[in-house]
């Protein structure tokens, strides 16, 4: 959830610093890469973004009959969603006008925690599938 804010401010940072917002922008585009590897596996798999992990893996895998038919369609949608924040968002960082950055942000980051949560929902229906 680090990367949105941290990526549009590195953008934004053009106005203040000029092309030296280039290395904001490649350190944001280095973590990007890190982050996923920087830390290692959680010892517990019972917290929410752990939960949401695990069931966007089993939502990848969504061609499996055994995934409800609203488990396949509502995520995509709301993937639609956040991806219109990012008109606001592209056209504010370009304009540098804060509140359609601001508005694309909320967007693209809620549009996400959305889509996050409905990969827990996801788990917790598959689980009870098994039991």
């Amino acid at each position: 959830m680090t990367i949105p804010p941290l990526f549009v401010l590195a953008v934004w940072s053009r106005d203040w610093v000029g092309w030296w917002s280039l290395l904001a922008i490649a350190l944001v585009c280095i973590w990007t890469w890190a982050n996923p590897r920087v830390f290692r596996k959680p010892g517990n798999i019972e917290n929410w973004m752990s939960k949401a992990i695990l069931g966007e893996r089993i939502w990848l895998t969504h061609h499996r009959p055994s995934v409800s038919t609203h488990h396949r369609i509502m995520p995509l949608l709301i993937a639609a969603a956040s991806g219109i924040g990012l008109l606001p968002l592209v056209w504010g960082l370009w304009q540098l006008h804060i509140w359609p950055t601001l508005l694309g942000l909320v967007m693209v980051i809620g549009g996400k925690l959305w889509f996050l949560d409905r990969m827990v929902w996801l788990l917790h229906d598959q689980n009870a599938k098994h039991f």
